[in-house]
């Protein structure tokens, strides 16, 4: 689990034969085999480490559903530890799971602020909520606007700077990952979470939890 808040930029060394080697300094002070790190927000874990890097396998399922395909050495990718019980929840809780890729399609200036509109699938789109959360390439953000084909994050100075996102242009893909609590409360929505016989019997029904019995109970 993470919280989105990128402790540093980290640099491929190698990536290829289902690894991917990053060079570091930062997250690697107290690293050991098995943590997991997200990079670009994947969370992977560390198979090796050395004091200049860390090794972790990367799985084909990983690199369908992420940009991955699309780094080559020397390319800076985000990076975050995981988080502990006793660190500050700066950002929102990120599993590290991505739920599939954007692509940027306008970098706008907006006083000290770039405005960022990544297009994505209507799968990802339905999860993104004006004035919550997303995680693009593993970066906490806060949702500016959303429309039926992209939405908008508000990117300051400081994000430019210490992330990836300095580097993006009008093109690039990034990783995304929607808000796990509202992921949860979609599924649960949709009678998804009963065991199978009583999907069976609820499938000429609507599901019980609906908007009026939410607003029947005081929610």
């Amino acid at each position: 689990m993470f919280t989105g808040i990128i402790e540093e930029l980290g640099t491929v060394e190698r990536i290829g034969g289902g690894s991917l080697v990053i060079g570091a300094k930062k997250v690697l002070t107290d690293v050991q085999v098995g943590d997991s790190i997200s990079v670009n927000g994947i969370c992977l874990t560390v198979t090796s480490f050395d004091s200049r890097h860390f090794t972790a396998d990367v799985m084909p399922e990983t690199v369908r559903r992420t940009s991955l395909a699309e780094l080559r050495q020397g390319s800076p990718v985000n990076l975050e530890r995981a988080l502990t019980l006793s660190s500050r929840l700066g950002g929102h809780i990120v599993s590290g799971h991505i739920d599939g890729t954007g692509t940027i399609v306008s970098l706008k200036e907006e006083g000290n602020a770039i405005l960022m509109k990544v297009a994505a699938e209507p799968a990802i789109l339905r999860g993104i909520v004006e004035k919550g959360s997303v995680a693009l390439d593993g970066i906490s953000l806060t949702v500016a606007a959303v429309t039926d084909t992209d939405f908008t994050v508000s990117l300051i100075p400081h994000s430019r700077e210490v992330t990836n996102l300095g580097t993006k242009k009008k093109g690039s893909l990034l990783n995304i990952e929607n808000d796990i609590i509202g992921k949860y409360i979609e599924k649960m929505m949709q009678g998804a979470y009963l065991p199978e016989a009583e999907q069976k019997k609820e499938k000429a029904a609507a599901s019980k939890l609906t908007r009026a019995f939410l607003l029947e109970n005081g929610f």
